[in-house]
């Protein structure tokens, strides 16, 4: 039986650690995922994606379609080879890798939960902790899930833990000021506001 782990984190460097060490415990980056807010973009192209020559990058016109625009979705290399700038419904453009985010564009696209719980409740994860990890997301955050053998889950968990951010503390740390759910019409965080939610919590901009 396989089962899906997710953590989330507060920067995307601490995320990139949890793969490597999914990576290195014997989970195949196909199984693995990565869902990350760009604000203070540290993921970067050179190229403009510009297809319908309108001047304005279709990624960010893609990102209020729902539409998946230079998605990566693994490679030989490893997840992180495969990461790229892709428009998830209610999160924007954000950069991802693998299984997760590929369903996330496509889940729930026209639903009021969005695409991300959409897909990451199909892939087993209660709607409370969906609605929680999105909203990691579009605060800043870094979401990185993994499909494991029941049998394996507590050894893999375990490579998730390090640094990852305490859900039910977070959770309620936001319910205290006013948050209820993921609301995909909100707009994600920019950088200034993603620096200010890191002081919070005692993590840096990394």
């Amino acid at each position: 039986m396989t089962v899906t782990i997710s953590r989330l984190y507060d920067t995307h460097t601490q995320a990139q650690a949890a793969v490597q060490r999914l990576e290195t415990a014997g989970v195949p980056h196909a199984d693995i995922s990565l869902v990350a807010n760009n604000a203070d973009s540290w993921f970067s192209t050179d190229k403009k994606v510009d297809r319908d020559r309108d001047g304005v990058d279709d990624r960010a016109e893609g990102a209020g379609k729902g539409a998946g625009i230079g998605a990566g979705v693994g490679g030989a290399a490893g997840l992180m080879a495969g990461l790229g700038l892709l428009a998830i419904p209610g999160l924007g453009p954000v950069v991802a890798a693998g299984w997760l985010a590929a369903t996330a564009v496509g889940a729930a696209a026209g639903a009021a939960t969005g695409g991300i719980v959409g897909a990451l409740t199909e892939a087993g994860v209660s709607e409370e902790d969906a609605h929680s990890y999105a909203e990691g997301v579009r605060r800043g955050g870094t979401l990185v899930s993994a499909r494991v053998a029941d049998a394996d889950r507590t050894r893999f968990e375990a490579a998730l833990n390090d640094s990852a951010v305490n859900l039910g503390d977070r959770r309620a740390a936001w319910q205290k000021s006013g948050w209820k759910s993921f609301d995909p019409a909100s707009q994600p965080y920019g950088a200034d506001q993603v620096r200010k939610e890191r002081q919070l919590y005692g993590t840096g901009l990394r």
